[in-house]
This record gives structure tokens, C-alpha cells and sequence, in this order.
């Protein structure tokens, strides 16, 4: 279990490039909260958003692409939610700290007893060590980490950069359900299993992180304003359609916005996140083909 992504830290396993790996994880207190009256002065908050590895991937060499092919996500039996004062969008007005224990049964989440949510399971941190530094893992940025985007899902395929031999990638903080925007500074918040396969793409300099899936193609941008981050989320994508497939950037610029979305990820971390989408099938019209 890891609380930051760095480049110092030891692998907890090493595997050939095109192996898979099934990880196991914690939930983002750690399982620290068991009940709705709990006091959250008991909790750690060292102990926030921990990550499961990191995994050495041999081959994979700093410039690369590392590719993360999430095949299976399996949650536990229970989640919980919670906010308070200071935390997520309505902490400048909620007065209480507030815990809700969440069951998982029939493939629902069982918010209340009017009201069972369809479980979408996503994963919330997810990434490599970044070159240099140490991020907590509760910190998005250019190596991934606390992204929480609702795409991270079964079934994507996610891009991430190579900053240190071996990649080391690591994941945590799943969510058995989590709307765009994560506002009470949570989703479901769950433990449980991710099946993933780790292949290295060398060659290619594309703005990262990146993911794709049947239907889109996304690029993922944080920065300390949602501003900010929406603004870079976009130029990645008009960039990476002229300099991958030669559109013309006025062109590119007119693709995007006639048939692209600007989408929030999260706004509650310490960076916020944002991603453009443009339909993979357009991209495919310029010659696009990714495995």
C-alpha cells in the first residue's frame, strides 16, 4: 500500500509487458470507517486514498507509454459515503460531519430505502510514479493519480506516461458508483479487485494520460482551476489530431467543437480534472486503429 506515487518507491511486483495482474485494494479511508455514527476524529487522515502496488513493468523505459487494459472490477459487499464542513462543493455550508454506510446487493447499491442506484463501478487513482517527485495519491496530475474520472472503467483503456524504469503503476480509491464532478467530495467509496493488463507502447509522444473505449477517445488534463483544466483537456485533443493525423488545426478545432464534449471529472481535489471526448469513430476516419 502506497500514500504517494514516486519514483523511490519499492515495486511490490514485477511482470513482463502484456501480463495480467489482478490487484486488490482498499477502500479511500483505508476501512478505516465501519459505521454511520462513527467520529471522524478516530480516522487517520495519513491514511487517505491509499494505492495498491507499485508494479514494475520490465521493458517499460521513460518516454514510453504505459497501457492499461482494465478487463474486470469487483466490488465488496459494502460501501460508504461521507461529507462534512470543508469538504467537497457544500462544505462552506454543512454544519455536521455525515457518514452513509451503503450495502451492495443484486448488482444495485442500496442508497436508501427508496432508492437503489445501478452499480457503476470506476477506479479514482490510478497511475505511475512521476519523474522526480512524490504526489500524494489524493493529487491528480500528468502521471494520473486521483483523476476520478468516470470513464476509468471496465472495458477502457488507459494511457499513461512512462516517467521512471518500470513504470511503477499503482491503483485504489474505487467506486461503486460516482457521478461527474464527485461534489460531496466522494462516490461509493468501496474496497474490492481490478483485473488489469499492462502493455508498453513505444514511439509515440501523444498527450497523456489519454483513454479510449469503443466509443471515444479522451484526453484527461488537472490544474489547480477547472478553467484551466478544461482549456488544457482541449488543446491536447486539437494538438493530438494535427500532429498524429495531420488535421489542419482550424479544422481540428472545428471537429471538436461540432462533435466533441468538454466534460468534468472531478472538482474536490487538490487539482481539478477535466477530459474532452471526440468520437472514436470520427478518429477512425483519419486512419485511427488501436487494439
Amino acid at each position: 500500500m502506497i500514500y504517494a506515487m514516486a519514483p523511490e518507491n519499492e515495486a511490490v511486483l514485477e511482470v513482463e509487458a502484456g501480463s495480467t495482474v489482478t490487484i486488490e485494494t482498499c477502500d479511500c479511508f483505508e476501512g478505516q470507517i465501519q459505521d454511520a455514527n462513527q467520529d471522524f476524529g478516530t480516522l487517520d487522515w495519513e491514511r487517505i486514498n491509499p494505492a495498491t502496488g507499485p508494479i514494475f513493468v520490465r521493458g517499460a523505459e521513460p518516454g514510453d507509454i504505459l497501457v492499461v487494459h482494465i478487463e474486470d472490477i469487483q466490488l465488496a459487499d459494502h460501501g460508504v459515503m461521507t461529507t462534512g464542513p470543508g469538504l467537497g462543493v457544500l462544505g462552506d455550508e454543512l454544519a455536521a460531519n455525515a457518514i452513509r454506510m451503503i450495502e451492495i446487493c443484486d448488482g444495485k447499491a442500496m442508497f436508501s430505502t427508496d432508492i437503489a442506484l445501478p452499480l457503476r463501478p470506476m477506479i479514482g487513482v490510478i497511475g505511475t510514479a512521476p519523474g522526480s517527485e512524490s504526489v500524494p495519491c489524493g493529487t491528480p496530475g500528468n502521471h494520473g493519480g486521483n483523476m476520478d474520472c468516470t470513464r476509468i472503467t471496465t472495458g477502457a483503456t488507459l494511457l499513461l506516461p512512462v516517467n521512471v524504469p518500470g513504470a511503477r503503476f499503482a491503483l485504489g480509491d474505487l467506486h461503486a458508483s460516482m457521478g461527474d464532478g464527485e461534489v460531496a467530495v466522494c462516490g461509493i467509496e468501496i474496497a474490492g479487485r481490478v483485473t488489469v493488463r499492462l502493455d508498453v507502447l513505444k514511439g509515440k509522444s501523444w498527450p497523456l494520460p489519454m483513454l479510449l473505449n469503443d466509443d471515444v477517445v479522451v484526453t484527461i488534463a488537472s490544474e489547480e482551476s477547472l478553467d484551466d483544466a478544461a482549456v488544457r483537456a482541449t488543446k491536447q485533443m486539437v494538438h493530438w489530431l494535427h500532429d498524429e493525423f495531420g488535421v489542419e488545426l482550424a479544422e481540428a478545432t472545428f471537429l471538436c467543437s461540432a462533435a466533441g464534449d468538454l466534460r468534468v471529472c472531478q472538482i474536490v481535489d487538490p487539482l481539478r480534472t477535466a477530459r474532452f471526448e471526440i468520437p472514436r469513430a470520427i478518429v477512425a476516419k483519419f486512419g485511427f486503429s488501436f487494439a
